[in-house]
Formats: structure tokens, sequence, C-alpha cells
């Protein structure tokens, strides 16, 4: 990449438009004196020579030179699962099933916390007296079990039929093709054989765009185009929190429209936090799985609080996402250059006020290249 734009900051500066658009949150995609073919070669060709770039890299070459695999037995207890997850400071493990001699799936700490609110939903409350025992259920409920059943299968987000993994010989390119084309957020690696398969690492788009903006180099200057010019990232229909949202309803939002995190917002609409949906800070201080289920009532305010007294004693997989803003007229390349900085999952797009407008994450961006796919 090359090195021009400046560098964003963790709270951007008030930025003019110069051509005000009827929404006065977003700008109005301008020429700035090029024709509009022009700008069109131009992102055709920094998008082309991305994707060259991916398809000359293989999976290998973002994986760890020393790192751990844990892949979890069908049949052990899902609980045990989930603590193993946060032991070993992991977003997600693939699944063995031994009667079958293959793997089935992909655990996260995410799919716990949604199992969590499916015993949440079914009993009415998080009074479970003389009803379901939540503590008791889960210690003895198996990985298999819970994949079986009606109630909680639609909670393991990645729990598939067909075993989605891709060999590590594979390029970079086919990677995101299938993150993208299959609404993944991890891909198992592996290494194929004869009669074996070996499970190396799962990758994420921040993996991938991690590799992108450490070892890309580009002389031209093709990705001076606002974010928002080239259609990267969400700007409409934002869902939105406040301090007092329920954990539970937080929770429900994501599942519903398939989202990793929500910006906490004040009465004002300016942005304040982000809530992360892999958040489970609120388990450490839960005695045992009834009282992890009540803390689904408590706000996201009283959970962000919570967080950021026990962060620095956490693993980093519970660690929450920390809040990064920038201006809709912010270039791809100045965005690419932050992502190098800070390794963010994503980043809240806010007006001169610090209103939510948008949102970019580290799929958007990845989405960008491979979209066409």
């Amino acid at each position: 990449m090359y090195t021009t734009s400046p560098e964003i900051p963790h709270e951007p500066p008030p930025h003019t438009n110069p051509n005000p658009n009827p929404n006065p949150n977003l700008p109005r995609a301008h020429s700035g004196g090029m024709l509009h073919d022009e700008k069109a070669v131009l992102h055709e060709a920094g998008i082309t020579a991305i994707t060259e770039f991916l398809e000359t890299q293989n999976n290998y070459s973002v994986l760890r030179y020393s790192g751990k695999v844990v892949v979890f037995d069908t049949r052990i207890p899902i609980q045990l699962a989930f603590y193993a997850l946060v032991e070993h400071d992991m977003q997600a493990a693939p699944l063995w099933d031994n009667a079958k001699r293959q793997f089935v799936g992909l655990l996260t700490v995410t799919d716990f916390i949604d199992l969590l609110r499916s015993f949440y939903s079914s009993s009415g409350s998080s009074n479970h007296d003389g009803g379901e025992d939540v503590k008791d259920s889960l210690a003895s409920l198996s990985i298999a079990a819970a994949l079986n059943d009606a109630r909680s299968s639609c909670m393991v987000k990645h729990h598939h039929r067909k075993f989605m993994s891709v060999d590590a010989d594979a390029t970079l390119y086919q990677s995101c093709a299938l993150l993208h084309r299959h609404g993944l957020d991890f891909l198992p690696v592996v290494a194929m054989s004869d009669n074996d398969v070996r499970m190396l690492a799962t990758v994420t788009y921040t993996n991938i765009l991690e590799h992108l903006v450490t070892h890309f180099r580009e002389q031209r200057r093709l990705f001076d185009d606002s974010i928002y010019e080239l259609g990267i990232g969400t700007y409409s229909n934002i869902a939105t929190v406040t301090l007092g949202t329920t954990l539970e309803e937080c929770l429900s939002i994501c599942q519903s429209r398939d989202l990793n995190a929500l910006p906490v917002v004040d009465e004002q609409g300016r942005v304040i936090n982000v809530y992360s949906r892999s958040d489970i800070s609120f388990l450490h201080h839960a005695t045992d799985a009834n009282d992890a289920v009540r803390s689904l009532e408590k706000t996201v305010g009283e959970i962000l609080q919570a967080a950021s007294r026990t962060t620095s004693t956490m693993a980093n997989v519970s660690t929450p996402d920390r809040l990064h803003t920038c201006s809709p007229t912010h270039t791809l390349q100045s965005i690419f250059e932050y992502f190098a900085q800070l390794k963010f999952n994503r980043l809240i797009v806010v007006d001169d006020e610090q209103r939510v407008i948008g949102v970019v994450s580290a799929r958007d961006l990845v989405a960008y290249f491979v979209g066409k796919e």
C-alpha cells in the first residue's frame, strides 16, 4: 500500500462536505474533477490488484508459525467446551463426530450465549425456581445432544449438514469467497491427505485483512475514493442500542439481523460505546449457569461497566471490541492504514455530531473485493 493518506484519529475531527447531500448526514458522491468512467476504471483496477494479490497467497501465509488447535468431540458437555474456548483464548473450534468419523460444524463463544438465551426464552423469565434448572441441564447436555435438539440446534450458527472448510493450499481469494458466499465468520483450514484430514486452524476476515495490509504493495493511487462512494459498509437501517437496553434485547437484535456488534448511543443518538456479541465478560461474574441466565436481564450499561473492570484480568477472547470511529469521507486507503494500526473488527461511521450513520466491518472491506464472486 502507498502511504500518503493521513492517519485516522481515534476521534475523527469535524469534516466538511463540499457537495451537501439532501441527507445532511451523508456526503454526495462527487467526481472531484474526474470523469465517471475514469473513476470506474480506477475502482476496477483497485479491485483487480487486490484480487490478484489474494490469488497469489495461500492459506499457509496467514497461519501462525506456532499455534494450537482445539477440536471438540461432540460427546463432551457443551458447557465444558465453552470454558475450554475461554481458557485457550479461542473464538471457535471445529466439532468432531466420532460416530460419523467426520467434522460436523463449529462451536463459537456466541453459540453458548445463544444457548443460554434459549433456556431463558423457554422459561419465560429468569426465575427458575420450580422450573428448568439451567445449571443441571447444561452440565449434562452434550454437544451432540444440543445439535440434535430443535430448541438449541438453531442457536449454533456454524452447524452445517456439510462441514465447510478450505484446504491449506487453496488461495486466500478462495477463502474470502467461501466466507462471503456462505455468510461465515470462521473458516476451518485443513491439510488433506489420502485417508486423513488434519485441522490446522480457523481463519477470519480479520486474519486475511491483516495479511493484506501488511504485505500488499501498490504504487498506483487506486484507493483514494471514500468508503461511502465505494459502497463499503452499511448506511441504512442501522441498529443501535442504548445503555438502558437489556442484554437479552441486544443479543436478540444481533441474532435476528446477523450482527456481531451494536453501537451504543446516548439520548441524542451520539455513539458512546459498542457492544460486541462475543463479549462474554458478564459470564465472568456469574456464580453458575442459572445466574448467567439471570444476567440477560441486566442492561447494556451494567454489562459494559462490569466489563471495563474485568478486561485486564480476562482472556482476550472475552475482551469487548473497543469503539473506533471514522467519517464517510475517509478514503479506503486511510481505512487500510487505520486497520494496520489497530486491527479493528469494525468502524462506526459518524457525522460531525458523532451520530451513527453507518458501520464498516472487516467483512465489508474484504467483501468489496470478492463481492462479484
